[in-house]
């Protein structure tokens, strides 16, 4: 039964902290905020992660593994790829800042190796589908993949103003102007 409640407790800190850090960044993410979200204390942020540095680890080990589980390549249909992607981003809006986040406050840590790996991965098929004629090889593969998951973060990462200017509130016409631009991307 302990095991239970430790793994719950931690989870709910996780699932706190990721909420405290989408919101106010790593630097402006407070303990005792995430503590009292979580129904627990701030010693318990200690004994299960160390550091508040550690528990943005904890947090960001969850959020790659959402993202690569999330939407699975297919170089067949890599405009759905993107739209599958930019789904996730609509239906997960604090994936992006956290994405965010981590790249302005810890953007000079080592590379997280899960996430390299599954890159690399999807590098590596688009490469191979470009060798068979399947996928443009106007761009190099790794830029291509760069541009793709670009594409599918277009309205989580694009300033107010400018979603205030282009006045497409629609999700579902946002998801088809994702995959109509990486259609066109990729022709």
């Amino acid at each position: 039964m302990p095991t239970r409640d430790a793994e719950a407790t931690r989870r709910r800190l996780i699932d706190a902290a990721r909420a405290e850090f989408a919101e106010h960044g790593i630097a402006g993410a407070r303990v005792d905020r995430i503590a009292a979200n979580a129904d627990a204390n701030k010693a318990q942020i200690y004994h299960y992660f160390g550091s508040k540095d550690r528990l943005f680890d904890a947090v960001w080990e969850a959020v790659v593994e959402q993202i690569v589980e999330a939407a699975p390549i297919d170089v067949e249909d890599l405009a759905g790829f993107a739209e599958r992607l930019a789904a996730t981003y609509a239906q997960h809006p604090d994936l992006v800042r956290l994405i965010t986040w981590q790249r302005l406050e810890r953007g000079g840590d080592p590379t997280h190796a899960h996430a390299v790996h599954s890159t690399q991965g999807n590098v590596d098929v688009i490469t191979r589908a470009q060798a068979a004629g399947l996928v443009t090889d106007r761009f190099e593969a790794g830029v291509l993949f760069a541009l793709v998951i670009h594409i599918a973060a277009l309205w989580g990462m694009s300033s107010p103003d400018v979603l205030a200017v282009v006045g497409l509130a629609d999700a579902d016409k946002r998801l088809e102007v994702v995959r109509e631009a990486a259609a066109a991307l990729l022709a």
